[in-house]
């Protein structure tokens, strides 16, 4: 497959284009600091862009066969990006009619899981600390939802730094039950294996251990 990766240099995004790479994927990166890309290998095609101008990624998505987006804030004091970034990316696509989509969400954006009355005390507290970050996400799912793409949004708890497994609970519409952490390679693991699972196709999807 042809792939688009945006938010590349981030955690998740660079397991993407690692993982895909060695899947034997054609990868297209897009970023804002070609420096901050420490993945490597010859079936990846680095692209610099600000995201600011649906015309200037068209080429980076012409004649592609998905998309997929680390995109998202990295704290409260820069919430908003993931909407306003993702707006800029759905423009591109619907120009250059790519239709399947995959993007990494969070668990709190998605329907409340059943898990006991101290999980749902924690998942609270979170979410209240990280309002603006979760607001934004619901935004960009809501942007989602008003596009023409095949979208997938993938919803994972809290992040770990830790190697891959490939074992893992997804449930679509919902959320693993006692669902507390995940890898971020094994978020890229699920996004990848989502692409062509017409079953995630305009859905959001929790993911967790």
């Amino acid at each position: 497959m042809n792939l688009t990766v945006f938010g590349a240099t981030g955690g998740i995004g660079r397991e993407l284009v690692r993982q895909a790479l060695a899947s034997g994927h054609r990868v297209t990166a897009v970023v804002r600091d070609p420096a901050r890309l420490t993945v490597t290998g010859s079936g990846l095609e680095v692209v610099r862009a600000d995201l600011t101008d649906p015309e200037v990624i068209r080429p980076a998505l012409s004649g592609r066969n998905a998309v997929l987006s680390g995109l998202g804030p990295r704290g409260r004091g820069v919430a908003g990006v993931a909407a306003r970034l993702t707006r800029t990316v759905l423009a591109a696509m619907e120009a250059e009619a790519v239709r399947r989509l995959v993007v990494v969400s969070a668990a709190p954006v998605g329907p409340e899981p059943d898990d006991g009355l101290l999980d749902r005390s924690m998942r609270g507290l979170v979410s209240t600390i990280l309002k603006p970050v979760y607001d934004d996400l619901r935004e960009m799912e809501a942007e989602l939802s008003r596009s023409g793409t095949d979208w997938t949004s993938v919803r994972p708890p809290r992040l770990q730094d830790k190697p891959l497994t490939g074992t893992y609970r997804t449930v679509v519409g919902g959320f693993p039950r006692k669902g507390r952490f995940i890898a971020r390679a094994d978020v890229a693991h699920a996004m990848l294996a989502m692409i062509e699972d017409a079953g995630t196709v305009k859905q959001g999807v929790g993911v967790a251990y």
